[in-house]
């Protein structure tokens, strides 16, 4: 069968499509990491899934190199806005708990929300949700974490399966909190894995060739 070729991302399979209420293709994919005294920790291998007419949404951009637009958080501010399907697949490499995650995840919401002074109660609230789902989790190598963000609502539905244990599922329904989750993955430079955003770059930059 045609395009069924798994995607490899630092040795994790991911594949070149998925399907959510529509088709969505894999755009963009990368990793987490740090470097501590020359050596490189992998954490998690992300994949950026999207509708093929975002470029449709992007337009302005037309022509411009990939290393343009990675640089470009207009650019990236324009692709989460827009009015389509996006859904994160982020793989484990390196297990950990599920709680720092969660600490990681609310840290950087919450930094963005105050930035924007759009943090009170309710976000306050709905963050905090989120890191208890996380709390009691254990991600095991190769455990899966998506985040799946309707075209039409402001809602994001996380899911988390690992090894041996029910699908997790947690809907966040905040409408700041939510944009401020995919800015953490999709954040151009400000993004947690600058590998993901150059990748998203240079696809979207030749698909708006075409």
């Amino acid at each position: 069968m045609v395009g069924t070729e798994m995607v490899m991302v630092d040795e994790i399979p991911f594949p070149p499509q998925t399907t959510t209420t529509k088709p969505l293709s894999l755009l963009g994919h990368g990793i987490t990491d740090i470097e501590i005294h020359f050596l490189q920790i992998k954490f998690t291998a992300i994949g950026v899934y999207l509708e093929p007419e975002v470029v449709g949404h992007l337009q302005q951009w037309k022509g411009k190199p990939g290393n343009v637009l990675a640089e470009d958080d207009e650019f990236f501010e324009a692709l989460i806005n827009a009015p389509v399907e996006k859904f994160l697949r982020v793989v484990v490499i390196k297990e950990i708990k599920g709680s720092q995650y969660g600490v990681q995840l609310e840290s950087a919401v919450r930094d963005r929300l105050a930035a924007d002074d759009k943090y009170e109660e309710e976000e306050e609230e709905a963050l905090e949700k989120v890191v208890e789902f996380f709390q009691s989790k254990y991600f095991k190598k190769n455990s899966i974490i998506t985040y799946h963000f309707p075209a039409d609502s402001a809602t994001a539905e996380i899911s988390l399966t690992t090894e041996g244990k029910e699908e997790a599922k947690i809907k966040v329904e905040n409408a700041n909190v939510v944009e401020m989750i995919k800015k953490w993955y999709l954040g151009g430079t400000r993004g947690v894995s600058a590998s993901t955003i150059t990748s998203l770059a240079n696809a979207l930059s030749t698909e708006l060739c075409k």
